[in-house]
């Protein structure tokens, strides 16, 4: 659990991460879920967080999302609503593993499941590569314990527990054939009562290889005597929600599709978690997958007819329902509070605000918003050794998509980036383009970037250059329908155009990502460094 040298040390911490999680926490300018007139649209986030789990706790909910090789990991989001979300912390502050100092693309926190019992949170998930792990707090806003290898094993992943009424604990996970070789199975073991250890070897309780394939991501339930598995089929980008069912923890459990694309755009429909209401009401977070957007939560209503969970609207006959573009509002006991996730950043706090995150496990080096207070100060470093282009380098700075068209423009300072170094602005995936200022002999340059098939160690491109001489400018990026387009300016009014339009392309199992680097060729001597004033969102006029 949580060490405190005083309850005064606990408070500070609190109170700085509520100070992050106020920061730029007024309604996007770029996204926004609630209609303000009883209604929502989906997706009720317009980011990645992939793979959501929810839980209730009274009348606040909480959410959490894979987060792969992204520091800090397992992000905690709030809501009163369930339309309506923020982000409050993370669970992970960095990986304890100095595997993780170094980028693992697509590796790390896989899948994880949120839940709240005996006055306590906890949060499992696979590492694909290292077995299960389990976190615990008493408060989702404080710091949470160091994580817990519950069950070390290969291709182990998507852990979510389950508490039974005899008190004994339960675990259900499925598998990655990338590493145990074997896919479309769940698994169910036994825990100690405290949950940090297995009792058993586990009992593989349902094989989807004949009608549904790849089922996978299970979440576990238990309501009115029956065991429930929710869990999807078929794949991420065009697969089904599956309930499954059974009197007996082991089975043999009964199976049903209840959600599927049907007649709409929203494909997949993916993996994600369930909530009751005390009025009854029950509803189902989602994901579908947008390709360069990313892994983007849906909420859909969920009735119960006959012991079965029926999800979206227009069941066939079947029962299978359609996921819903536009819906009533939860009928929650608090109104809808305009919250979204943090994206806009003036940089006025001592700590980095909760909507960034590092390519790796972070070095103090990389990064100081106290030397120059109310500025983003980036530390050039040197180029990876292992690759040619920024796709390996832990010190990229990055944020999620937030929506599907806005602009992004930041104000930099650059009188101090030493020869040989370089700055900007990208959108970052295993394709990257950028806007980027460099530091030559002959003087600062404005260039676009430009990196294909990153992963394999490409060598990035350099055009449309543009000598400037002043040392203070504003560089932007316009993401419309998938592309990206970028301009740059010295007086913060008129923008000029550089390079070409190019296409944004996911990363490794993530959306692209808004990104701030600042790197230097030469490993030898004193670096230099970039100080950024701001980085604003806005909507496209």
């Amino acid at each position: 659990m949580m060490t405190f040298t005083n309850k005064t040390s606990r408070s500070i911490f609190v109170l700085l991460l509520w100070v992050a999680a106020l920061q730029s926490q007024a309604q996007s300018k770029v996204w926004n879920p609630d209609n303000n007139d009883g209604t929502y649209s989906n997706p009720i986030i317009h980011a990645d967080y992939s793979d959501p789990d929810i839980c209730r706790v009274g009348d606040d909910f909480y959410m959490t999302a894979s987060s792969f090789n992204a520091v800090p990991g397992l992000p905690i989001l709030h809501s009163r609503d369930l339309v309506n979300w923020t982000l409050i912390n993370h669970a992970l502050p960095a990986n304890q593993d100095s595997h993780f100092d170094t980028p693992q693309h697509g590796n790390g926190v896989w899948a994880p499941s949120i839940r709240y019992h005996e006055e306590l949170f906890y949060i499992y998930w696979g590492d694909p590569d290292r077995g299960i792990f389990m976190v615990q707090t008493d408060d989702p806003r404080s710091e949470w314990s160091a994580p817990v290898l519950v069950k070390k094993a290969y291709g182990n992943i998507d852990a979510c527990p389950l508490w039974d009424d005899d008190g004994r604990m339960y675990l259900i996970h499925s598998f990655a054939h990338s590493r145990a070789g074997v896919k479309s199975l769940l698994q169910v073991v036994e825990l100690t009562p405290d949950g940090t250890q297995i009792l058993d070897k586990g009992t593989v309780v349902f094989d989807g290889h004949q009608d549904h394939p790849t089922i996978e991501g299970p979440k576990f339930y238990k309501r009115n005597g029956y065991y429930y598995i929710f869990a999807p089929g078929g794949g991420v980008p065009t697969g089904w929600q599956i309930i499954l069912r059974s009197k007996n923890i082991y089975g043999p459990y009964e199976d049903k599709i209840v959600l599927a694309q049907g007649n709409t755009n929203i494909n997949g429909p993916h993996q994600g978690g369930w909530v009751e209401l005390d009025n009854g009401e029950s509803w189902f977070i989602h994901f579908q997958d947008k390709g360069p957007y990313g892994r983007v939560p849906h909420l859909q209503p969920v009735t119960w007819k006959k012991g079965w969970p029926m999800m979206g609207i227009n069941p066939n006959k079947e029962g299978v329902g359609e996921p819903v573009l536009n819906y009533s509002n939860p009928k929650t006991n608090y109104g809808n509070d305009q919250w979204t996730p943090q994206d806009s950043d003036e940089f006025d706090l001592p700590t980095l605000g909760l909507q960034w995150q590092w390519n790796a496990n972070p070095r103090p080096q990389y990064v100081s918003l106290t030397t120059r207070p109310g500025h983003l100060q980036l530390t050039s470093q040197p180029l990876s050794t292992v690759t040619q282009n920024l796709w390996m380098s832990p010190n990229i700075l990055t944020q999620k998509i937030p929506a599907m068209d806005f602009l992004t423009t930041i104000k930099l300072d650059v009188a101090h980036l030493a020869e040989g170094e370089e700055t900007g602005l990208m959108i970052f995936g295993m394709d990257y383009s950028g806007i980027v200022v460099r530091r030559t002999n002959g003087g600062l340059q404005v260039v676009q970037s430009i990196c294909t098939d990153a992963p394999k160690n490409t060598t990035p491109s350099y055009e449309d250059s543009k000598d400037i001489k002043a040392s203070t400018l504003w560089l932007s990026v316009q993401v419309k329908n998938g592309k990206a387009s970028y301009a740059y300016s010295i007086d913060g009014e008129a923008f000029d155009p550089i390079g070409s339009e190019q296409t944004m392309r996911e990363g490794k199992w993530v959306g692209a990502k808004i990104a701030l680097y600042a790197s230097k060729s030469n490993p030898k001597g004193l670096p230099g460094y970039a100080d950024i004033d701001w980085i604003r969102l806005s909507a496209i006029e």
